[in-house]
């Protein structure tokens, strides 16, 4: 990492005066001949300015821009095959190196190498004067401007007239402007025929945090950059190697506390670790620890927020609420304790999918994760995902954060063990009992119980179960337009007689899990089936008519009265004739 020496403060006036200057005081009231001269008094060293490490580790080369693989691709295609556009559009959070790409964007137009020969590249050598000029923005061809502070249609007036000029020294004269959205909307129209056309001595190279701000007129004038957030383990590495170089010794744990609280902006990241360093120093130590870390951020130990979340899945609320007020004497706020508790949640949920590992977690974190993912449900998951969102927000507006707090946890225990809509309304429809057992201190009460298996032993009673549990329309579509293929406990395969919903095989899987407890796999086959339920009872109902028609009786009855008709029959008691009305 190429690390720039800091800028040496001015001497002070006085050290830099003439010889002949001071012999001119000397001349004044009270000279005297006689006296030999004394020798002037050294002046004090002026101290160096201290930069800050955002300043001080701003990127000189492309290949110090650390999360931009992709735009430093495109960029360097780009200039290699000469196919430079006229106008750039940077946008991202803040802190990801808008106004850094700029400018080195600019170095890269305007280098010459350090025999002055060389073209535009994509590594810029840094030692050439428009390199040096650049860095330290004193280039006369590379104008910065600020639309947060120059809004107006004036100021736009302004490069446009100047535009027309060509570069003093440079190959290109360069326009960044930063925070482009603050412009106004005539300023933009003003632009609009200047940035489509400009002459070809010119470049364009706009910063944005707000790209919805932009104008859709702008935007299509531009080739667009999105800069993208910094990962944590990224951040954790880069100000691993600042510390480094600053001489300073830092955790891991602490670094990664500082790149999570960055939020993926590099310049935020290196102010708080600036930050740590000072704090880190005041204790003495000089070690940037974890602890320290967390008490300068307010944060809550993620491993106090973890036992916490355990305690609620346990549903032991006198201990939820001890280690909430013992969070609270450490000086940790209530939000911050619940958007911890939000992040467990979330990468439990994670953990639930098979996502990947984050690599910033700890293997306890980790380990955590996939117990819990064990033995939750995603649908008690979600459920509790609300409840703390619901009281994070409820913390905000509270007048007393602390006791909004203890309620919002209470609410999670007893709320997230009641059953959902859905298993409500199974149990009222088979009459089981609505009452939950209490928690136990030694299972996680808030888990999801599996049913129990209720499996069924045909697929004619696997309709009658879906029909009674609330399925009716669905056990209606498979007895009158689906044919079986095969079935067995778990394992369903149906021939569609008449055209079924593209998510009939979907749908009826989730219901039959949810019924008898375990997962099935419905598949629609196209091999041989039996007629559906509602074939086979035509066919049945035909038979009998045909049996009826046939008995000596009824076709003696047709023969004395050709023009009558069998209108309906009834199925006679076992070991009687069958009867049968006719007209």
């Amino acid at each position: 990492m190429t690390i720039p020496s800091t800028i040496a403060a001015t001497a002070p006036i006085s050290a830099l005066m003439s010889d002949d200057t001071e012999m001119h005081d000397d001349e004044g009231p009270g000279f005297d001949m006689g006296e030999p001269p004394q020798p002037a008094k050294a002046q004090p060293q002026a101290a160096q300015a201290y930069r800050v490490l955002a300043r001080k580790y701003r990127p000189q080369r492309f290949s110090e821009l650390i999360g931009q693989d992709a735009m430093v691709t495109t960029l360097g295609n780009a200039i290699k095959r000469g196919r430079l556009a006229h106008a750039f559009l940077l946008t991202g959070v803040r802190g990801v190196g808008k106004t850094s790409t700029a400018r080195l964007i600019a170095k890269a137009l305007n280098c010459v190498g350090p025999d002055g020969q060389g073209g535009p590249t994509i590594d810029p050598c840094g030692v050439c004067e428009p390199c040096r000029a650049i860095a330290e923005g004193r280039h006369i061809d590379v104008i910065e401007m600020d639309a947060a502070s120059n809004t107006g249609v004036d100021d736009v007036r302004e490069i446009i007239e100047a535009v027309r000029y060509a570069a003093v020294s440079a190959r290109y004269k360069v326009y960044i402007i930063d925070e482009v959205h603050m412009l106004t909307k005539n300023a933009f129209n003003a632009l609009l025929k200047t940035l489509e056309e400009p002459p070809p001595h010119v470049k364009f190279l706009f910063a944005t945090t707000e790209i919805q701000k932009v104008p859709v007129t702008v935007l299509s004038r531009c080739q667009r950059f999105d800069l993208r957030r910094i990962p944590a383990d990224l951040l954790a590495s880069h100000f691993a190697k600042v510390c480094a170089a600053e001489e300073v010794s830092a955790e891991p744990e602490a670094l990664a506390l500082v790149a999570r609280a960055a939020e993926g902006s590099v310049r935020d990241g290196l102010s708080i670790l600036d930050q740590a360093i000072a704090h880190a120093d005041m204790e003495g130590a000089g070690l940037v620890s974890g602890d320290q870390v967390r008490a300068m951020l307010g944060l809550s130990d993620r491993g106090a927020v973890r036992r916490l979340f355990g305690l609620l899945l346990a549903g032991d609320a006198q201990a939820a609420l001890a280690a909430l007020r013992d969070q609270h004497d450490l000086g940790v706020e209530p939000a911050a304790i619940f958007k911890g508790l939000l992040e467990t949640c979330h990468g439990t949920t994670l953990a639930k999918v098979g996502a990947p590992a984050d690599p910033a977690q700890s293997v306890e974190e980790r380990a955590d994760y996939d117990r819990w993912s064990a033995d939750l449900s995603f649908q008690l998951l979600h459920r509790i995902w609300q409840l703390l969102l619901k009281g994070h927000d409820e913390i905000a507006r509270a007048v007393d954060p602390s006791e909004a707090a203890d309620m919002a946890v209470l609410r999670i225990i007893h709320a997230s063990q009641m059953p959902d809509p859905g298993e409500l309304a199974r149990r009222l429809a088979s009459g089981a009992p609505l009452a939950m057992a209490a928690p136990s201190a030694q299972a996680p009460a808030a888990s999801d119980a599996a049913p129990a298996a209720i499996l069924p032993a045909d697929y004619s009673a696997m309709i009658e179960h879906l029909a009674q549990n609330g399925r009716a329309h669905m056990a209606q579509q498979l007895h009158d337009y689906a044919g079986l293929v095969s079935f067995a406990p778990g394992a369903l395969a149906i021939r569609p007689v008449k055209p079924l919903p593209s998510d009939f095989a979907r749908d009826l899987a989730a219901a039959l899990k949810a019924l008898s407890g375990i997962i099935w796999e419905v598949s629609i086959s196209d091999g041989e089936a039996a007629p559906s339920l509602l074939q086979q009872e035509h066919a049945r109902e035909a038979a009998t008519k045909e049996r009826i028609l046939a008995t000596p009786l009824v076709r003696a009855a047709f023969e004395a009265f050709p023009e009558a008709e069998l209108i309906d029959y009834e199925a006679a008691q076992p070991g009687t004739e069958l009867r049968s009305i006719a007209s």
